[in-house]
């Protein structure tokens, strides 16, 4: 059941700018914080003119564009620097006629009506747009489907009017205690050397993501693009879903089927940066510059060779903003994850800066306006569905970020904790296994804000591309292609397969809010991304998830896979564990081994690559314990050591256990001291 309303933490919203009270370092820059509070309340102001709501007024996409009536078609596209503009198409032969000639009205918007037998589904076209001195054709911004010729390579829009969709789930409540999440491309979600589609998603993958146990996945790619190699992140058509993946209804079908299966659908929506492509974008739509985007130095992304939105001009806000409207509305995604929040948020994209002190969060070197465009898109996100999903992408640990906008915030429900990924990598990379200290992983998987949740991960599809490794093949490198068998046992593969285990353990278990995957990662998935390219002569090899290793059940990625799926396991078994906070009752960085608690569960961990402990003294709770999971059962590649039916008597507030190296344990309070004394009493 959803609650009406979802809050992200309980702290009295009678002050709009809590976020300050919150945290004393902040006091400082209070004034630019209420500034920029108020700045977002005038600019929804100036939007809405106080006459409307945001959700309202965000509805772009009912207006432009190509749309089906009962006396025939219209399509309106705004382009105020056009001088004439022509619909264009296979049904016209691609010349410009003074039927298809659409005419200008108002505010720069121009509109054409035609009759029910001009255009037909499937039919392709695009805008013939000229302005003084210049022409070009160009796919209408609004668009909704844009195809690829096979022959030309080219891109156009697609009249696309299909009978519609009808959702057999109309309203759907994500389960979000915890929010674990599944990264998934649609592309790549195939072992065959081919475009994965969503139809294939669908029958395929839905069915593994719901046995694993994740209750959310998180789509890549979904909007156009022209490079399939760019990993969807450089957009070409926003309201268009990757044709390459299959049509707009097969998509619709997949995301109805997740949540029959009570799994949640995250997209990963790009409104960061635009691809700077002429033919295919949205640049110099209507021959000018400065339509959507920056001009002058502002204008070009450097670092992604990508376009810059201006969002301090209302028609950017209004057409990002009804992007958002449009992916909630028509196909019933549960939120979204921003892609590159840092990069909008600093006028340096965030690039070459080191963040070693809330100056650099104040300084004056923010965008403002791209601050209020994310905080109106979250408000406005959360109006159109209050059950929806927001996680920002920001490395910087902007403040405020994943707090309430009444509070002084952004309003994201979460942040990514992309720390995280990048300790573990650091630290396979350049401590050997002696050097691992209990005190640091602590502090960097519990290094975040008190009043922002946060997505924990071990790592991400951006460590598994090209050119860097996943963390189980920087582990085990070339003998993953030798001595993955069960039978076989190397102390690379034993070693491997047993950090791949607590590494995932530890970080699910200290997340403040959820925890994310990327596919295959789970079992363990060997190699790297890379997608057809010139370089490697256009192949599919590393675009894809060979899924016949996780079936094989005479191969270790198994094995893997199971401990992950019991490891989510432990959040519907127990679900009261999620609602404490990770609390440590011991660490020894020499022996290696760190305790904590959260709520009745303790969870040890034993780094120590060589030393295993007996009768390992663990101040805890007087009571019992019992073993709910056990990184060294056999079921899971281990070895065995532990007698896992055991009951663990607790002695003088003193929990004694044998500890294994390289094992983590997490144990449950089977009975409390009073329990016990009931017990003996009767």
């Amino acid at each position: 059941m959803c609650n009406p309303t979802k809050e992200v933490f309980s702290i009295d919203v009678s002050s709009p700018l809590q976020l300050i009270e919150g945290d004393s370092w902040l006091n400082p820059y209070a004034n630019v914080i209420e500034e920029r509070h108020h700045y977002a309340l005038v600019r929804e102001q100036q939007l809405t003119r106080g006459t409307q709501s945001l959700a309202d007024w965000a509805s772009g996409h009912l207006y432009f564009g190509l749309h089906r009536t009962p006396d025939g078609w219209t399509f309106r596209e705004w382009a105020p620097n056009a001088t004439a503009i022509y619909l264009t198409g296979d049904f016209n032969h691609w010349n410009k006629e003074e039927p298809f000639a659409l005419r200008k009205i108002n505010n720069g918007i121009w509109e054409g009506f035609f009759s029910i037998d001009t255009l037909r589904h499937g039919q392709h076209y695009k805008i013939l747009v000229e302005w003084d001195g210049g022409s070009a054709q160009r796919i209408p911004a609004w668009c909704r489907r844009v195809v690829q010729d096979n022959v030309t390579h080219l891109f156009s829009a697609q009249v696309w009017e299909p009978q519609p969709y009808i959702f057999r789930i109309p309203h759907f409540c994500p389960q979000t205690d915890p929010l674990l999440i599944y990264e998934a491309h649609i592309g790549m979600a195939t072992a065959r050397h081919e475009v994965g589609t969503y139809e294939h998603f669908r029958l395929h993958i839905l069915p593994r993501i719901h046995r694993a146990g994740y209750n959310a996945i998180q789509l890549m790619a979904i909007q156009e693009h022209p490079y399939y190699g760019s990993f969807g992140y450089h957009v070409s058509n926003f309201f268009a879903p990757s044709s390459r993946f299959g049509t707009p209804e097969e998509l619709k079908a997949l995301i109805d089927e997740a949540h029959s299966l009570g799994i949640a659908v995250i997209m990963d929506i790009v409104h960061s940066h635009a691809v700077k492509n002429l033919h295919e974008g949205l640049d110099q739509l209507d021959g000018s510059i400065h339509q959507y985007f920056h001009t002058g130095v502002r204008r070009y992304h450097t670092a992604w060779d990508s376009l810059v939105f201006d969002y301090g001009q209302p028609q950017t806000l209004h057409f990002l903003l009804s992007n958002c409207k449009y992916w909630l509305d028509e196909f019933r995604f549960d939120g979204f994850r921003f892609d590159g929040v840092t990069s909008m948020i600093y006028l340096n994209h965030g690039l070459e800066q080191h963040f070693t002190s809330y100056d650099n969060y104040f300084d004056g070197t923010q965008d403002t306006d791209a601050i209020v465009y994310l905080t109106l898109a979250n408000r406005l996100i959360h109006d159109v569905n209050p059950h929806a999903l927001t996680i920002a992408e920001e490395v910087s640990g902007m403040p405020g970020l994943a707090a309430p906008f009444l509070h002084g915030g952004y309003g994201f429900d979460y942040r990514l904790a992309m720390n995280i990924p990048d300790f573990w990598i650091k630290l396979i990379k350049e401590q050997s296994d002696e050097h691992w200290r209990p005190s640091t992983l602590w502090y960097e998987l519990t290094n975040h804000r008190p009043d922002e949740l946060t997505i924990s991960y071990a790592e991400s599809h951006d460590q598994a591309l090209v050119g860097d490794k996943t963390i189980i093949f920087r582990l085990a490198d070339a003998e993953m292609y030798t001595h993955m068998q069960l039978r076989d046992h190397t102390l690379t593969i034993d070693r491997a397969i047993a950090l791949h285990k607590i590494i995932r353990l530890i970080t699910f278990a200290t997340a403040n809010g959820g925890y994310l995957n990327f596919m295959g990662n789970e079992f363990g998935h060997p190699e790297w991304i890379d997608f057809p390219r010139k370089g490697n002569d256009w192949s599919y090899h590393y675009a894809r998830r060979q899924w016949n290793l996780v079936d094989d059940p005479y191969l270790k990625y198994t094995l893997l896979a199971a401990f992950d799926r019991d490891m989510l396991l432990l959040t519907r078994q127990h679900a009261t564990l999620w609602h404490a906070t990770p609390s440590k009752v011991y660490e020894h960085d020499e022996h290696q081994v760190l305790a904590f608690t959260r709520g009745y569960f303790l969870f040890v961990f034993n780094f120590n690559p060589t030393q295993s402990f007996t009768d390992y003294s663990i101040p805890v709770t007087q009571g019992s314990y019992h073993i709910i999971l056990n990184t060294d059962h056999p079921i899971y590649g281990g070895f065995g050591a532990i007698d896992h039916a055991l009951i663990h008597h607790v002695d003088n507030q003193i929990l004694r256990l044998y500890l294994p190296a390289r094992t983590a344990l997490v144990l449950a309070l089977t009975s409390s001291p009073r329990e016990e004394e009931r017990r003996e009493e009767g």
